[in-house]
């Protein structure tokens, strides 16, 4: 029981109203313990959200754990703070729309922050999408890398690459001429008969008009092989040079090592084009992240909701006339008012100025007596 009644303190402490207050009055407990808690929830959220997010700020550094460990720490507090301030800023003193009027800054307010704590946990619950859809990045962008390499040696190079492909065409098409010339000449010196042979056996005239042909076009294949050899090795020499040849395509096991490592700014971007890609998976996707932006701005908001929803308690016009009082208190400039006087030597917090303030009153009582 200690200890269920310690946590719903922390609780109520938590929802922004005065423990002294909420003690009071016992039909409000429930109340602000569950304001509270939600508050308290929310920051929790908060703090596993900032963390996981500061998490890939850095990724890579031997500290990074322990960086976001304590970012997640101090933020989660920052937006416990935000939230109970937000809630205790909001009076029961108004009616109606004109309440919610005043509030609205506040629930504004309220959505921005659950929107910021929602984005690193969406991260973190898609994070196969968010991999696969960074694989098919990196590798898109690298065959553009080595697209637009390539194409700035054809622009450089590219006389002497369209050379070598026509000697390399007429080289193909010419070889093929003096096989098929070849054949034609062990035909006519065999004496076999076609449409291309005499049919006359022996070495004879129509066979050395063949090899003289023969002869000519090979004398032409050693030339074009000469000049293709000679262009491919200044083109590798020139490749080698201009870093072509260390280009190459990221394998399966390198695509994932660098999506899993990516930052917090490439795993955003490709969440967004998960929510934003046609096919049925990413529309399905897209569903999901709505609701659960959808679900923590509902988190985020329910203590002020509550707040708004609920009648006027006796807490809250404990703490309305508490504070008008003072007010009034602090505002009475009356010339003789004594308790103008009174605040003149007190000091807030002071032992002294209580000493003074007691003097001085034991001072006028014996004036008067």
């Amino acid at each position: 029981m200690s200890r269920l009644y310690r946590l719903q303190r922390f609780f109520c402490i938590a929802s922004g109203t005065p423990i002294e207050i909420i003690e009071k009055y016992p039909t409000e407990h429930s109340k602000y313990t569950g304001i509270g808690a939600t508050i308290f929830f929310t920051a929790l959220f908060a703090s596993l959200s900032g963390g996981y997010a500061l998490f890939f700020v850095f990724s890579g550094n031997p500290l990074g754990s322990l960086w976001a460990v304590l970012f997640g720490v101090v933020w989660g507090l920052a937006i416990f703070n935000l939230d109970r301030y937000i809630v205790s800023s909001i009076k029961k003193t108004s009616k109606g729309l004109r309440q919610f009027y005043q509030a609205s800054p506040r629930l504004v307010f309220a959505v921005l922050i659950a929107i910021v704590i929602a984005r690193p946990l969406e991260l973190k619950i898609f994070d196969k999408e968010i991999r696969a859809r960074l694989e098919e990045k990196y590798l898109a962008a690298e065959q553009a890398q080595i697209a637009g390499v390539q194409d700035a040696f054809m622009q450089k190079y590219g006389m002497e690459a369209g050379q070598l492909e026509r000697f390399q065409k007429e080289y193909d098409t010419l070889s093929h001429d003096v096989d098929r010339l070849r054949e034609e000449l062990k035909r006519e010196v065999f004496g076999t008969s076609s449409s291309t042979t005499s049919g006359v056996p022996g070495y004879g005239t129509y066979a050395k008009n063949k090899e003289e042909v023969v002869q000519a076009k090979q004398q032409r294949l050693a030339f074009l092989a000469v000049q293709v050899t000679r262009l491919e090795e200044y083109l590798n020499s020139r490749k080698h040079a201009e870093g072509l040849n260390s280009q190459m395509m990221l394998s399966e096991r390198m695509l994932a090592g660098k999506a899993a490592t990516a930052g917090f700014a490439d795993r955003n971007w490709a969440l967004g084009e998960l929510a934003h890609s046609d096919d049925d998976a990413s529309r399905s996707s897209a569903n999901a992240i709505a609701f659960i932006t959808m679900l923590f701005i509902a988190l985020e908001c329910a203590p002020l909701i509550v707040k708004l929803l609920s009648d006027q308690g006796p807490s809250d016009v404990d703490v309305s006339e508490t504070e008008s009082r003072i007010i009034a208190q602090l505002t009475n400039t009356a010339f003789m008012s004594k308790n103008r006087i009174i605040r003149q030597y007190r000091i807030m917090g002071s032992k002294t100025g209580g000493r003074r303030r007691s003097r001085f009153l034991s001072t006028r009582r014996s004036m008067r007596l």
